[in-house]
């Protein structure tokens, strides 16, 4: 046999082999990301876990803990976790960050120290990465009053220095707890220690002060940025706009996005639904709608908050015809509306002699593959039943 054939062959067999692997991890994956039974769930991943390539793919462990979170199955969270502890990985830092992680997103604050607690005698070394997962657990389980003591203490037992990241998860902490002076000094006491504050730093000060209606304190927080010479971005501008709804302030939120595109931020679907939401409010039917086809002539794909806030506010204006195309349109998008907002848009357009219409929103409620609205006709719902 030739050397080239023995090539041929060789790389014939490791290609194969590839292929037959590639199959296998694609079924794990498949087999975790298909199942509905939760509990059947939980089987399949720690069984799908003994394969070092399933292990190495966080996002399905994002994606199975958030199903587990949202259905409240707090032991099954633990159950998935710990198992996780048997394999070798456990002894390095990203692997035990993820596990910190996870528990910190699940709201398993004592879970997520309990890792970082191990990790020494599991012979994994604790650096700053597992410093700020540790943090970021605290504040994304809401244990805010827990966040001093490990930035107070770790670092010098740790002998690590905390960093920009550090400091930003503190701010969003002490944003949590609504000890917003408390959060602008942490501003201070990064400049003492050398660090310079970023467009996260002043963004998470911004959405805490404009959220809560303190505008003017939230502009001297932006003026501070520009002295920073921190650029604002989409979340800046967002959260201004916010601050300037809640303020109604209609005109300034127009200005905005107009200063927001000489800058060449363009506005995105939360900027284009408070601009929405404000003509909403103030019953401008026309600037509502001119608003709406602005978003889509911007290319930019309204979401189901879109659909919430104009609906209603077109059947009540009288508008069905816009009302009934936008509904059209949260089919074509399989957005999950409140069944009555849809009905309510039937029950208007039957009753204004629009039946075409009508029928055609209760045949897309009955006949979709994502969700069975079953809207009826007034003339449905009206039938005595049969006995």
């Amino acid at each position: 046999m030739s050397f080239s054939q023995l090539l041929q062959r060789a790389f014939s067999t490791t290609t194969q082999a590839s292929c037959a692997a590639a199959a296998t991890n694609n079924s794990l994956f498949t087999v975790v990301y298909k199942e509905r039974n939760l509990k059947r769930l939980v089987e399949k991943f720690k069984k799908s876990s003994e394969a070092y390539r399933f292990r190495t793919k966080s996002g399905i462990y994002e994606d199975t803990v958030r199903r587990l979170a949202s259905a409240k199955r707090f032991k099954w969270i633990e159950e998935i976790l710990e198992d996780q502890k048997k394999y070798s990985d456990i002894s390095k830092e990203g692997f035990a960050v993820r596990l910190i992680s996870l528990y910190g997103k699940s709201g398993m604050f004592d879970n997520a120290q309990k890792v970082f607690d191990e990790m020494p005698e599991r012979n994994c070394e604790r650096t700053l990465l597992s410093f700020n997962a540790l943090l970021a657990a605290c504040v994304n389980s809401r244990k805010f009053d827990r966040v001093d003591g490990v930035f107070r203490d770790l670092p010098a037992k740790l002998a690590i220095e905390p960093d920009l990241v550090s400091y930003n998860t503190v701010i969003k902490a002490f944003c949590g707890m609504d000890s917003l002076d408390s959060a602008v000094s942490v501003l201070d006491e990064m400049e003492k220690k050398g660090l310079k504050p970023d467009v996260i730093s002043f963004n998470t000060l911004l959405n805490a002060f404009y959220g809560k209606g303190r505008v003017a304190e939230g502009e001297r927080i932006w003026d501070l940025m520009e002295k920073n010479y921190v650029s604002p971005d989409i979340r800046s501008y967002n959260a201004k706009l916010l601050g300037l709804f809640r303020d109604k302030k209609t005109k300034e939120v127009i200005d905005l996005i107009g200063e927001m595109r000489a800058k060449g931020i363009e506005p995105d679907v939360f900027s284009f639904n408070l601009v929405i939401e404000s003509f909403v409010k103030s019953e401008n039917l026309e600037e509502a709608k001119q608003w709406y086809n602005e978003m889509k002539k911007s290319e930019c794909v309204p979401n189901k908050t879109t659909f919430e806030k104009l609906i209603p506010f077109l059947r009540k204006q009288g508008d069905l015809d816009f009302a009934f195309e936008l509904c059209e349109e949260v089919f074509k998008r399989r957005f999950l509306l409140d069944v009555a907002l849809l009905q309510r848009v039937v029950d208007e357009l039957a009753n204004t002699s629009k039946i075409e219409e009508a029928k055609k929103l209760v045949e897309l409620g009955k006949t979709n593959d994502y969700r069975r609205y079953r809207p009826k006709l007034p003339s449905e719902s009206e039938a005595p039943s049969d006995k």
